[in-house]
Formats: C-alpha cells, sequence, structure tokens
C-alpha cells in the first residue's frame, strides 16, 4: 500500500513542462497595449518558492499517503473544535490537493489566528505559505478575500505575502482587483519593499487610468519623502505610464531619476525623446548604440515599436530625416532591432538564482521559470 501511495504522489508532482513564452502585442506610437492573452508575472522564482514548497509538499505527502486521510482528519479535528497546532497547520497547508482541500484550510487559519492572534510576537509567519498554496492551486481570489479580510488583520503582516497575491492577479490580467490589494495593503500599514513597489507601479501602468496615475505619483511621492530606493523597474513602470497618459513632461522627469541605465530604460528614453520631437538627441544616442566606445561593451537592443517612433520623428524633421533612416539601417544591419514590445521588455519576470537543473514541478497548470531553491522557507 506504501509502494501505492508512493508511486501516485510521484505521478501527481513529477510532471515536468517546458515554459511557453508569451509575447505582448504592439500598440500605437504614443499608447501602447498588450494583448488580451498576454499575461507576466513579476516575481521571481526566489520570492514566490513555489518549487521549495512543491519540494516540501511531495515529502509530507509521501510521509501521509496521498488519499488525503490527514486533511479529512483535520476536518474532524475543526468539527470537534479542538485546539490547533502549529505543526499540524504547517502540514495541512502543504497536504491540500483540492478545492475541497482549500476550504478546509481556509477555515483553519481562520480558527489558528482567532485561537492565537492576542499571543506576543508568534515568531512563525503562516502568511506566505497559505498564499503560496493559493498561487499552486490557482485561486487568486480566494487568497485576496483573505488577505482583504479585516477579521484575519495581523495574519498576514508581511510584505511578501501582499505581493505574492498581487503577483497572482496581475498574472491573471486581474489588475482593479490586484490594485484593491495594494490599497489595502497601504491601509493595514504594511511595509513596501522593492517587489511591492515594483507590483504596485506595474498595476498602475497596466490599469492606464487618472485615478491609476494620481495613486502612483502618490506612492512615489511618499517613498521619495522618506529617502527610500525605488527601484529601476519601478520608475520604467511609472515613466511608461505617463507616456500612456500623454504627459510627456512627467515621463521625461521621471525618467531624469533613474540612476542606473538598462535595456529598457533606454527604449523608453529614445521613445519618449521621439515622441517629443527631440531628434538630435535620439540620433546621439543611436549612434552611440550602433558604434559603442568600447568592442567589449555588448550593443544595445531596441523595439521595433521604437523604431517606427523614431523614422516618423525623422520623417516630420526633413533636414534630418536622412540621418534618421542612416542609423537606423544600421541597427537593423547589425541586428540590434527586435520585435519584442515594450511592454513585454517591462513585464519581465527575474531569473533569479541558477537552478541546479531545468526541470520544474507542475501543480494544476501553475508554471513557473527555473529558480533557487532556498531551504529557509519555512522561516517565513
Amino acid at each position: 500500500m506504501a509502494v501505492t501511495a508512493a508511486g501516485s504522489c510521484v505521478r501527481l508532482f513529477l510532471l515536468h513542462v517546458k515554459l511557453k513564452g508569451v509575447k505582448c502585442g504592439v500598440g500605437e506610437p504614443s499608447s501602447w497595449s498588450t494583448r488580451l492573452g498576454a499575461r507576466r508575472h513579476l516575481l521571481s522564482e526566489d520570492v514566490i518558492k513555489l518549487q521549495e514548497f512543491q519540494r516540501r509538499k511531495l515529502a509530507l505527502t509521501f510521509k501521509h499517503g496521498a488519499k488525503g486521510e490527514y486533511v479529512q482528519m483535520f476536518k474532524q479535528k475543526l468539527e470537534r473544535n479542538e485546539l490547533i497546532l502549529r505543526e499540524e497547520l504547517k502540514e495541512l497547508l502543504h497536504l491540500c490537493q483540492t478545492p475541497e482541500d482549500m476550504i478546509i484550510a481556509k477555515a483553519a487559519i481562520y480558527r489558528y489566528h482567532g485561537e492565537n492572534r492576542n499571543l506576543p510576537g508568534m515568531e512563525f509567519k503562516f502568511g506566505p505559505l497559505f498564499m503560496r498554496l493559493c498561487y499552486e492551486m490557482n485561486m487568486e481570489e480566494m487568497a485576496a478575500d483573505a488577505i482583504k479580510d479585516k477579521t484575519l488583520k495581523g495574519f498576514f503582516p508581511d510584505s511578501t505575502s501582499f505581493n505574492i497575491v498581487m503577483d497572482m492577479l496581475f498574472a491573471k490580467g486581474r489588475y482593479e482587483m490586484a490594485l484593491e490589494v495594494l490599497t489595502d495593503m497601504r491601509s493595514q500599514g504594511v511595509l513596501f519593499n522593492r517587489d511591492s513597489y515594483i507590483l504596485a507601479f506595474a498595476i498602475c501602468y497596466k490599469l492606464n487610468s487618472r485615478r491609476s496615475c494620481w495613486i502612483c505619483s502618490t506612492i512615489l511621492e511618499e517613498a521619495q519623502s522618506k529617502s527610500l530606493l525605488i527601484p529601476r523597474q519601478a520608475y520604467c513602470f511609472a515613466v511608461a505610464l505617463a507616456v500612456k497618459q500623454g504627459d510627456l513632461e512627467k515621463a521625461k522627469s521621471l525618467y531624469s531619476q533613474i540612476m542606473s541605465t538598462s535595456r529598457i530604460s533606454q527604449n523608453l528614453q529614445v521613445y519618449v525623446l521621439a515622441l517629443d520631437g527631440a531628434v538630435s538627441d535620439v540620433l546621439s544616442i543611436l549612434t552611440s548604440a550602433v558604434d559603442p566606445r568600447s568592442p567589449f561593451v555588448k550593443k544595445p537592443e531596441f523595439s521595433q515599436e521604437v523604431v517606427d517612433v523614431v523614422r516618423r520623428c525623422g520623417e516630420r524633421n526633413p533636414s534630418s530625416r536622412s540621418q534618421v533612416e542612416q542609423v537606423l539601417a544600421r541597427l537593423q544591419r547589425s541586428g540590434q532591432v527586435t520585435p519584442q514590445s515594450l511592454d513585454d521588455m517591462l513585464c519581465f519576470t527575474p531569473s533569479g538564482q541558477n537552478f541546479p537543473f531545468n526541470k520544474m514541478v507542475r501543480t494544476r497548470g501553475v508554471r513557473r521559470q527555473p529558480g533557487a531553491l532556498d531551504s529557509t522557507l519555512l522561516s517565513e
């Protein structure tokens, strides 16, 4: 019987799949957009730690068997109104396999929080663990409802729990719900980390409304007033949002605050300058890109969207048209023009640390890039 259970566990968890890339659509020159099916995660495996969660889940399933006896036992424990111990709840959150199991898990965290909310300095944070389970089970609505529930206030005191929920919702294109989680995070006084800022600005960028623009500006101003370091990727989302809102002056001002350059930031710079008609500045940047000062420097790539806007900029300036066409032709010949859209460049998933083998575990259709194994998962 043990052999049968083990075989069932292996079949359940060791399903390896290849990562399927998605491409975002090319939009209008001054307001790019994404295709409805283009979905991206913004958090790396180092943050989500889904693979380590699944390894721990596999080990516990071997221990308890694959027929869900432990979950049913826990259900009976809830019905008898018995005290829930910390280690028992940890195991439950690793053994859920079905939506029905998730209902039991949710009831368990409510009961556990009710029993322990007044205990000083709880050393174990269940929030990230529950969110990883929701992530694996593709149950972003349950995650969002739980983290916004006032009766669970204090159960998710960490930024990691909120970040995982927002990443889930962002990847599903549920930006309005992600914004609700973001505003709830601020109202609960949970401190932002670098991932929180990236997610916040990305959500505002995707919503592309006056309200989201105001929220983005407010969060940025608050961070700057406290001298907090804003990640470059977050600034890039803010610049892109200003462009989509047609505010080039704000876009230029935000860009000036980026302390170091990257592929996306350089693409945004050229894009904004071309929209603003600054042909000489555009030519200077693109000429330097084609002829780098050192042969050891990797030549930067530019999106076809950027190239198209630069070409239109040149057409509006007859005196510079031939120079623009020449430098664009050189970029094309040197392989420095990519079909990748600006949105695709913005919404990338960091690779994180190297993983010793390029395999992924698939559970209920969740797909993640190969990432790091972190033995400190259960310390959160």
